[in-house]
């Protein structure tokens, strides 16, 4: 389970470190796509294989069905760490998620995120402010108490 919050920064390359706490929980090959949000998602390679047997599961027929997988996967990429732990993030995904500098890597369950670190910002206080609605919400769907 990845969680945690850490801030780095993206180099002139459009590389990102990485935190050695994710890396080796996503192993030596993952794979980043677009997330939710304006964020991207990473997955190691098991998580990422159980979701595609999921999302394969979703009907051809419903068009918003076809939109969201075509979005997620046309995205996705298969990625490896260099030696000093960095990624190098495709010039389209660092453009989806507007990262240039600044950026949150964030454990989220069974992914990490990546944020532009102003987002990541305007996304927490927002989310602070609804957490208890949202929390009562979330209750009332899956039964558990905080």
């Amino acid at each position: 389970m990845f969680m945690g919050e850490f801030h780095r920064n993206i180099d002139a390359k459009g590389r990102l470190i990485i935190p050695a706490k994710f890396r080796q929980q996503l192993g030596s090959r993952f794979v980043l796509t677009r997330g939710m949000d304006g964020c991207l998602f990473g997955y190691p390679l098991a998580q990422w294989q159980h979701l595609e047997s999921q999302l394969q599961q979703l009907p051809l027929t419903k068009s918003s069905a076809r939109s969201f997988v075509r979005f997620f996967y046309s995205a996705a990429a298969e990625y490896e760490f260099d030696k000093q732990g960095r990624v190098g993030l495709a010039a389209a995904l660092r453009d989806y998620a507007h990262l240039s500098t600044n950026c949150v890597i964030a454990g989220v369950l069974e992914r990490i995120e990546i944020w532009d670190e102003q987002k990541w910002q305007q996304i927490n206080t927002e989310t602070a402010k609804n957490f208890s609605q949202t929390s009562e919400e979330l209750q009332d769907l899956l039964d558990f108490n905080l």
